[in-house]
């Protein structure tokens, strides 16, 4: 019987972590072909040189970023992957969190609880939805059965209540934890990537100077330009990235402490008020 109240929410858990795989498998690659695109067709754009020559015209911003070279749409698309899973962990994140505030909501069950009220707690966790309040419900199901078992006593009916969380919590937490690997991954890819691309430009630079007889300003300019423009795009993508990875983190470890903590009060209670009988 431990097991029955988290039955019915495997399946849905299996397709929402088959659904983010697909999320991911598919948003890369197109982020690749968007950040093509926008090098190409906007960067390249001839508007950006002037007098409209691409390989001679002095460039403007966006001019200079096309300069980058090769490298740039792809730490283009780290970019992109980054904001765009950013996005989808916050949407994730906010409907796990609930309709209200978690904090209000673990003191409102801490009080019905010292209440001795479950059916009000079991209401609050139906008003609050989202992952917190699912895994208290759980255990709120699994009080009420223990209540009614003759067959355990005290110590084995609280580790009941205290698996039944622990289960409940097992399904809801790693969905939150989704695609955060990839955020987490962007962090060394983007620097990484940005290195190369300073190596590529540095190569180019002194090729110009071994196969000039006079020194290649053009050549030299356009090299260093693509250094140092890889530089910078990368080592923002990994500082966004790193930002967004410790704001999702944080967000995670307060949506866990809730449960911890709402958890150990409802096993302390159910504890407390059967010992004293």
């Amino acid at each position: 019987m431990a097991n029955a109240p988290t039955k019915p929410t495997t399946p849905v858990k299996k397709e929402s972590s088959s659904a983010s795989g697909l999320f991911a498998t598919f948003t890369i690659p197109i982020c690749l072909v968007v950040a093509i695109l926008i090098f190409i067709f906007i960067l390249g754009d001839a508007s950006h040189y002037e007098g409209g020559d691409v390989e001679k015209g002095v460039p403007d911003l966006l001019g200079t970023v096309h300069r980058g070279g090769i490298i740039v749409p792809l730490i283009m698309t780290y970019l992109l992957t980054v904001i765009i899973f950013s996005i989808e962990r916050f949407v994730v994140i906010g409907k796990a969190s609930g309709t209200g505030s978690v904090d209000a909501f673990v003191r409102k069950i801490q009080a019905h609880l010292n209440a001795g009220n479950i059916d009000a707690a079991t209401a609050e966790c139906d008003k609050q939805k989202g992952s917190v309040a699912n895994v208290i419900k759980s255990g709120l199901k699994k009080y009420r059965e223990m209540e009614t078992d003759t067959t355990l006593d005290i110590d084995q009916k609280t580790l009941a209540i205290q698996k039944d969380i622990e289960e409940a919590t097992s399904l809801e937490m790693p969905m939150l934890e989704q695609n955060l690997t990839v955020i987490a991954t962007l962090v060394s890819i983007g620097t990484l990537t940005g290195l190369l691309g300073t190596v590529i430009g540095m190569i180019r630079a002194f090729a110009a100077l071994a196969t000039s007889g006079a020194p290649n300003t053009t050549a030299l300019s356009t090299a260093i330009s693509e250094a140092l423009i890889n530089t910078a795009l990368g080592i923002g993508t990994s500082a966004i990235s790193i930002v967004m990875y410790n704001v999702f983190t944080s967000k995670i470890d307060k949506l866990t402490y809730a449960i911890d903590e709402t958890g150990f009060s409802l096993v302390q209670t159910f504890a407390a008020s059967h010992k004293s009988k």
